[in-house]
């Protein structure tokens, strides 16, 4: 690589944006997550390779956590490698967010959704992260012990103070997305975006949570569009030994591979027709929604940022199509 990083000149022509919500910004219709492999277990020239590739496509936004690792706070410590070594003279051109709400450190103010945590977490992100201020602050997950007006002003004080621009949640269900827009909207900061679980084999946002973001007019960004490489031609004949679903602990369980595999064969099946690989299709089904103003893609390598920036242009689909889809993943 060159010690030099100069982006694509046609980095704005690749992938299209669209309106975040009823806000001012604009996303592109694939973000770039770094939960897995930009950790410190992982290899570092790798990483900044990938982040370097998306932006010269047009992938702007770049989605973090403070927990995100391994270990915990090592994916921001390498962004802000990344940005002191490439990305940092583009910083206006980039939104970068993080978030806080699962554990980080020892004792009672480590985790959840007070306002001691999520404040002392994003001074720490920050930090790491060597950035003044992040696009987008999001609470990681609804707090079942904290008032939600806590949580919620928490968020406020980090907009109002300049700690970031913007205000967003994740994981949280239609009832809760409700209150704290309404929360948020009496200490005058918009709720931007919703980060929830969505993918063709998990479906829960359809009945409440994705008409809710169209009324309140909340962007949504769903994570995990690719099952966590279920909808990837990886598992389509085996559980490879070196894949999330062999490791002993992780999200991905080898019980919940096998359970979908027939599910993930038809599927397969039906992108084979489109013309498209079983990502491809997977995250243009995602894309779809109304609601969805882009999609988090995770990568492990520039190759498969680059196949699944194909889908931001690919064809609709038809009323057969969705049916066979439904079919398959019944």
């Amino acid at each position: 690589m060159s010690d030099s990083y100069l982006p694509a000149a046609d980095r704005y022509s690749q992938v299209p944006f669209e309106r975040c919500g009823r806000s001012g910004l604009k996303l592109p219709r694939l973000s770039l997550g770094l939960w897995h492999n930009f950790g410190g277990v992982d290899a570092f020239e790798n990483g900044r390779e990938m982040c370097r590739a998306a932006f010269d496509i047009g992938i702007t936004h770049f989605d973090l956590a403070n927990n995100y690792g391994p270990p915990a706070g090592s994916a921001e410590e390498n962004f802000g490698r990344i940005m002191d070594l490439d990305l940092g003279p583009y910083r206006d051109e980039l939104v970068i967010s993080t978030k806080a709400g699962y554990r980080m450190w020892e004792g009672p103010y480590g985790e959840w959704g007070s306002r001691k945590y999520l404040l002392a977490s994003l001074d720490q992100s920050l930090d790491r992260m060597g950035l003044e201020y992040v696009d987008i602050f999001y609470s990681h997950r609804p707090d079942p012990d904290t008032p939600l007006e806590e949580t919620m002003g928490a968020l406020a004080t980090a907009v109002h103070g300049g700690k970031a621009l913007y205000a967003g949640i994740s994981s949280y269900p239609a009832d809760l997305t409700r209150q704290a827009h309404a929360i948020l909207e009496d200490m005058g900061v918009s709720l931007l975006i919703h980060q929830p679980k969505y993918n063709l084999l998990d479906r829960w946002v359809e009945p409440e949570l994705l008409p809710a973001l169209v009324e309140l007019g909340i962007g949504c960004i769903p994570f995990s569009p690719l099952a966590q490489g279920q909808l990837t031609p990886r598992y389509l004949k085996s559980i490879p030994a070196d894949s999330r679903a062999a490791r002993d602990s992780g999200f991905l369980q080898k019980s919940e591979v096998e359970a979908n595999q027939s599910k993930i064969i038809a599927l397969a099946e039906i992108a084979e027709k489109r013309g498209q690989t079983l990502a491809q299709m997977a995250l243009t089904w995602v894309l779809r929604q109304p609601a969805v103003t882009t999609v988090l893609i995770g990568a492990s390598s520039v190759q498969q940022i680059e196949e699944n920036v194909a889908c931001a242009h690919a064809a609709g689909f038809s009323d057969d199509e969705l049916a066979a889809i439904d079919a398959a993943c019944a």
